[in-house]
């Protein structure tokens, strides 16, 4: 990489930043430290993002490494530009390979850093992070803030359930704001763990459930419609046995596409078997909140097929509306690649 170009690149992250100066001072005001601080889709360098976890800045390369240089160059930049003033440790991933695996090795001490634990902030809640972990994403998506913040307003006195949880961000959100009662499902273990690492980390009036399940099987069991353990002939996978219920709210944020014996999540092609389940789960006149993180997925396309569904399911959107991520996430069209929409149903 030329002069020139690492030139370039400090001063679009200096245009980022500044973009960001009324941002930043309001999270920091509800104490807020987790934000991203360079979108390079849209700030001129698609591939490369800045997000900055506490006291870590966690640097990432989707399309094509950074060389030492403008690593090097980066990292001086943000020692003299702390959005706070705090010292921050860098991480970088290079995550250009394929299926966006990690492929640069860190010295053992930058490694050592990568791995360690660390408590970041958002409105006010505790959340755990490492720069690097034993899978692929962060721990605390960021650019599902906006949709946090809107259903800690929505959640007091309510029940949740938080389908595909992760960590269980949503969760332990809705938990701190106030919820009645909180079931974060997700199939892997590992993710729960640090979801209940959150929920220890605040003070919360009720406890989250946990449940280590498929999210298929969870839904039909809380939806009433029953999960059957031999399905065409064929004995089932384990799966934990749950007692039916619905809730005031449900929260789905699907990954783009996965499969398992209970069903096929693809959200370009057949959002509805997701959807259905997970509408059946809400009380009448409760609140879903829904995401798609497919870029090429247009939303009012989406929304269109969300009301199919819902109409034919006999439970027809009441109300729409939309959440979008905040201003550290900068979309010129108004059409970021993240959709997220609340229905009233």
């Amino acid at each position: 990489m030329t002069d020139s170009f690492i030139t370039s690149l400090i001063a679009s992250l200096a245009g980022a930043l500044a973009n960001r100066e009324a941002l930043l001072a309001r999270l920091h005001a509800e104490q807020t430290d987790a934000y991203r601080l360079f979108h390079g889709t849209t700030e001129g360098y698609p591939g490369l993002t800045v997000d900055r976890y506490g006291d870590l800045l966690l640097v990432q390369s989707f399309h094509s490494p950074l060389s030492a240089a403008a690593l090097a160059a980066l990292e001086v930049f943000y020692a003299g530009h702390s959005p706070s003033g705090e010292a921050l440790t860098l991480v970088y991933n290079d995550r250009s390979q394929s299926n966006s695996r990690i492929g640069n090795t860190l010295p053992p001490e930058k490694l050592a850093a990568a791995m360690q634990p660390r408590e970041v902030h958002e409105m006010g809640i505790t959340y755990i992070v490492q720069g690097r972990h034993g899978g692929q994403d962060p721990w605390l998506f960021l650019d599902l803030r906006a949709a946090r913040r809107r259903l800690m307003e929505e959640i007091p006195g309510k029940s949740l359930l938080n389908l595909f949880a992760y960590t269980c961000g949503a969760g332990i959100a809705a938990a701190k704001a106030g919820a009645s009662f909180v079931v974060n499902v997700d199939f892997a273990e590992s993710s729960l763990n640090v979801g209940k690492e959150n929920a220890r980390l605040n003070e919360l009036t009720h406890r989250p459930r946990f449940i280590k399940s498929d999210a298929f099987a969870a839904m039909r069991q809380f939806s009433g419609i029953g999960q059957s353990e031999f399905v065409r002939g064929k004995r089932m996978p384990p799966f934990p046995k749950i007692t039916a219920r619905r809730f005031d709210c449900v929260f789905l944020d699907p990954p783009r596409y996965a499969k398992s014996p209970f069903g096929v999540v693809d959200l370009v092609n057949d959002y509805a078997s997701v959807f259905k389940p997970a509408l059946l789960c809400t009380t009448p006149g409760g609140t879903l909140v829904c995401t798609n993180n497919v870029a090429e997925v247009h939303r009012e396309a989406w929304l269109d097929q969300l009301q199919r569904t819902a109409s034919k399911a006999g439970r027809p959107i009441q109300a729409v509306e939309w959440i979008l991520p905040e201003a550290d996430f900068p979309s010129p069209d108004g059409q970021p690649p993240l959709k997220i929409v609340l229905l009233r149903v």
